[in-house]
């Protein structure tokens, strides 16, 4: 066994008594050490790649499309049930089904996730896929992957079948989840209602680098094949955590319906303490050979059924409203609670949205409000316990007329919900909310700052501006090394070297590593493209679609200035209220100036160029659908302009032709039929622009 072998084999090993066994035996300096060897050796040998290596854990920033697979075995869901009574009909069913014959229940915990089937040939993962609708699900293999706590490949000479599948649920632990939509809530963008849409997104996520930082985990809970070494569910099940699996220790057998009421009683109060999502049991009969006497419904297997747990609630006294604001402006009533225990969480805090729902629930300070996460993971109060009123009870909470952070009188829009802080030019919040959706990943990727930083540069007077940053640069003093703003007058390149310090220049003490990571990753960012530098502006309604398909029609900065109203209208998936705030935001000489600081530093303003390769397109309006074999959507779509065409993304009268690949929508399919869009092959369109 070579080193590249030897290493892997101990990664593995390692990755499992870390993830699985939560007993690591080396330390993550340690483990890190090993892993840079394995990288170094594998990129100097790249023919040993291995989909399998611990390696690939981390993913990759390439997009890919989900083509879908058909399971093996269907993939049914199970009937669920809320009541005691109907787990009793269960059980007599089976009893009668079975002809009184004696059989033993599994019951196990119903994790909240996203659904699984794991394909391992001879130890090594070949195939993972989502239930999709059961007969067919989508590959997720290479985002599964970056999942720790699945292993790749088994340790060698188990006594595993040669060919097998294995079910279970992805999650996301309760830790990643909450760490996720804080980032989001920072960032102003939707939050994830609960762990399971979480963990759903982050498994479709088309960037599996995106995968492997969500910190994933799964559970496994079935094994299917046609060599599966016992008759028992249960047995196999134990055999699949001795061959390296996360099979859930609540997993138990039950042996009477009194059995199987206390294992609820029990993970109805102790799933409150769990570091992941469940919302239930599932019941199964152990016996393999009762399962396939029982059988199935068309839906579902009469051998197994879930117990749904009822939603959960807790009361508490709610001490103070507070106010946030964000980088749009808009403010966000936080209730205040007295911590308590939900779901596994303490909570303290739940937003109340906007002034009406503060005005339906007659908030008072001191009431006992009434919390709940039941499917909506994020705490929301639900109503307020009017009993528990006493004389002493607080004034009635009322909204915030003036800005908590600047003093700014709010308004309130016409149709909107909200209320906001008109000054966006002075008010702290939502200067520094713009510069932090400004470093984003989806937007510059300057990875080497965070909210901190920012924090301390916008104390300090380094920034008040997202142009500010491309005058950042280092100044070595006697007495250390310093961070200054300092406007540049030559190019783009003396914005990070040069000139001597103003005396009265702001600057802020570092040390060498992290300033020359901070200029490091303001230099990258020249290079961001124009989309996402649009979307990187932050300009209202303006997400990372709109930006896209605004930086794809006008093609330039300079463009899109001038642009009329009836000109933002034409351009695909842009409405009225996209265009009316573009122009706003347009005619603001205070943006128009950071556009122009932005362009100076040199930040790209301007599409690529696609080389045109023939006009065999011009004029031809085009949607794509489905998935393909020989090119990916984004390829096709470079592919189509470069022959003259124009993407477009729904299916009109003005629309020429669709190119459809596998698995097309039908809704889009029957659109395309009805308004007489013809459908084109993936075959028939690379012949057509001379590259079959």
């Amino acid at each position: 066994m070579d080193r590249i072998d030897q290493l892997r084999q101990a990664l593995h090993a390692h990755n499992h008594r870390y993830y699985v066994d939560n007993a690591p035996t080396i330390s993550d300096q340690e483990f890190d050490a090993l892993m840079h060897e394995l990288q170094s050796l594998e990129a100097a040998h790249p023919e040993r790649f291995d989909p399998n290596s611990p390696t690939q854990r981390v993913g990759s920033d390439l997009g890919h499309d989900f083509q879908q697979v058909a399971h093996r075995y269907p993939m049914l869901s199970l009937g669920n049930t809320y009541n005691r009574a109907d787990v009793s009909e269960w059980y007599a069913r089976v009893q009668s089904g079975l002809g009184g014959t004696p059989f033993a229940v599994c019951c196990e915990l119903k994790f909240d996730g996203l659904s699984i089937a794991l394909t391992y040939e001879h130890g090594r993962l070949t195939q993972a896929l989502t239930r999709g609708d059961g007969v067919k699900g989508d590959d997720v293999t290479a985002n599964v992957r970056t999942i720790a706590s699945i292993p790749l490949v088994l340790p060698e000479g188990g006594d595993y079948p040669a060919s097998f599948e294995i079910r279970g649920e992805v999650l996301m632990p309760w830790r990643s989840f909450e760490a996720l939509n804080a980032e989001r809530e920072r960032r102003e963008e939707p939050l994830f209602a609960n762990p399971r849409n979480a963990a759903s997104g982050t498994l479709k996520s088309r960037n599996s680098a995106v995968v492997a930082e969500r910190r994933l985990d799964a559970y496994l809970y079935y094994l299917l094949g046609e060599d599966i070494p016992h008759q028992s569910h249960y047995d196999n099940m134990m055999r699949c955590r001795e061959w390296g699996f996360r099979v859930s220790d609540a997993m138990t057998m039950a042996h009477s319906l009194d059995d199987i009421y206390a294992f609820i009683d029990h993970w109805d109060e102790g799933r409150r303490h769990l570091p992941v999502a469940t919302d239930g049991i599932v019941l199964k009969v152990d016996s393999i050979a009762q399962q396939e006497q029982l059988g199935y419904t068309a839906k579902s297997p009469r051998w197994a059924i879930a117990y749904k747990f009822q939603a959960e609630r807790a009361a508490t006294p709610l001490t103070a409203v507070t106010f946030q604001v964000g980088r749009t402006g808009a403010v966000t009533p936080v209730a205040n609670m007295q911590p308590v225990l939900l779901s596994g969480t303490i909570v303290k805090r739940a937003s109340l949205h906007n002034a009406d729902i503060i005005s339906s629930l007659d908030l008072h300070i001191g009431d006992t409000v009434l919390v709940e996460k039941a499917g909506e993971i994020i705490s929301q109060i639900v109503g307020v316990d009017t009993t528990q009123r006493t004389a002493a009870l607080g004034p009635a909470v009322t909204f915030a007329t003036h800005c908590p952070e600047c003093g700014t009188p709010l308004v309130r829009y016409d149709g909107e919900a909200a209320h906001y802080c008109p000054n966006d030019a002075t008010c702290p919040p939502q200067i520094k909310g713009r510069i932090e959706h400004f470093i984003t990943r989806d937007t510059m990727n300057i990875d080497s700052i965070g909210p901190e930083t920012i924090d301390a540069w916008y104390a300090a007077g380094l920034i008040t501006d997202v142009a500010d940053l491309y005058d950042l640069r280092l100044v070595q003093r006697t007495d250390g090394l310093y961070i200054v703003r300092q406007r540049a007058s030559e190019t783009a390149q003396s914005l990070f070297f040069g000139a001597p310090l103003d005396d009265d220049a702001p600057a802020l003490a570092t040390t060498p590593k992290a300033g020359q990571n901070y200029i490091a990753g303001i230099a990258r960012s020249l290079t961001v493209p124009f989309d996402r530098v649009l979307y990187a502006l932050g300009i209202r309604f303006v997400g990372k679609v709109a930006a896209k398909s605004l930086a794809h029609h006008f093609r330039d900065m300079a463009h899109l200035r001038a642009a009329r109203e009836e000109d933002l209208l034409s351009v695909e998936g842009i409405g009225s209220t996209i265009a009316e705030s573009v122009l706003r935001y347009f005619a603001d000489s205070r943006n128009t100036t950071r556009i122009d600081r932005l362009a100076a530093a040199g930040v790209q303003m301007q599409m690529p160029e696609t080389a045109q390769r023939s006009s065999v397109l011009t004029g031809e309006r085009i949607v794509i659908s489905g998935t393909f074999t020989r090119h990916s959507r984004e390829a096709y779509k470079t592919l189509i302009e470069a022959h003259g065409g124009k993407n477009v993304s729904s299916i009109s009268a003005k629309t020429t032709f669709v190119l459809a690949g596998e698995n097309m929508g039908p809704a889009k399919r029957e659109k395309a039929e009805r308004l007489g869009v013809p459908l084109v092959s993936e075959d028939d369109f690379l012949a057509r622009i001379g590259e079959a």
